[in-house]
């Protein structure tokens, strides 16, 4: 690989910007690509290298988006046939071009996504168990909390004593809210301003419809606040904030591994004090114990 093929993937990772490592494996001529041929392919176009000329790019294209959603490397075959054609054979996803030099290419597309990172909302016994489990499980930590005190979150990467840092937060991480009866609403906000790939709320089924209705009343997205995942966490009888932490985790790593969802785009936030009167006239119930269960909050 050249300097500049290495210094803009470098630049990629750098951005956080997802990227497909594309490699030509095999040539059956004529072919402009040869065997070890390489190329840096987002999901708009190629970035840098070269793999073949116009009859093998939208077949590589495809492929990258694909594996840019998923996470997962293929193995695909362009080959002389009907045009537009595709099919699996086995372990390989072969596309038909009726390309004029008839030759035939193997490639590998494998996906280069960035680290995963969890951003925790919130400044509660949960959240500091959060902090203290996710690294463990290879998700660097940011913390934004109202008045946060950094000591109480000593692995986290940063702590943002703020509710109103989205722009400081890292795109694409996992948002969880774990405020615990303590600024619910102010954290859910600074959660949808977020440009997220999921959102996770530890509350009770019950208090999350509540608020999540309160949030559209008060003018945000109905898609966006439906997709906020409430309750968070796996049904393991979870009651102490350790217990819980570790069912919340288990439900993002789920998400980390699985496809990425749709985006939904961040809406303006509005007014705090508007939003808490929505609240109050939908008889937000009183705080209730301490959770005992994953979904708890």
């Amino acid at each position: 690989m050249t300097p500049s093929f290495l210094q803009s993937a470098q630049r990629l990772q750098a951005a956080g910007q997802p990227y497909c490592l594309v490699s030509v494996l095999r040539v059956q001529p004529p072919a402009s690509a040869k065997a070890g041929d390489k190329a840096l392919v987002t999901g708009a176009g190629i970035v840098e290298g070269w793999i073949g000329g116009g009859c093998a790019q939208p077949a590589v294209l495809k492929t990258a988006r694909r594996a840019l959603l998923d996470g997962r490397a293929r193995l695909i075959r362009i080959s002389p046939s009907d045009v537009g054609s595709e099919r699996e054979l086995q372990d390989v996803l072969e596309f038909g071009m009726a390309c004029h030099s008839g030759g035939t290419l193997e490639l590998f597309v494998d996906p280069v996504l960035p680290q995963a990172q969890l951003v925790i909302v919130g400044d509660s016994p949960l959240a500091a168990a959060l902090c203290t489990l996710a690294p463990r499980v290879g998700l660097p930590v940011t913390v934004l909390a109202h008045d946060a005190d950094a000591a109480r979150f000593p692995d986290a990467q940063r702590v943002l004593a703020t509710e109103d840092a989205a722009a400081q937060l890292p795109p694409g991480a996992f948002v969880v809210v774990a405020t615990q009866g303590r600024r619910d609403l102010q954290g859910l906000r600074a959660a949808l301003a977020a440009s997220a790939r999921q959102v996770f709320f530890v509350a009770s089924a019950r208090k999350a419809q509540v608020l999540k209705a309160a949030l559209i009343e008060a003018g945000h997205a109905a898609d966006a606040v439906n997709a906020i995942v409430a309750p968070a966490g796996e049904p393991i009888g979870a009651q102490t904030p350790e217990e819980i932490a570790l069912s919340v985790l288990a439900t993002v790593v789920a998400a980390k591994r699985g496809p990425a969802p749709e985006p939904v785009a961040a809406t303006p936030v509005p007014a705090i004090a508007a939003e808490m009167a929505a609240v109050m006239a939908s008889a937000v119930a009183p705080a209730v114990a301490p959770a005992k269960s994953c979904c708890g909050g």
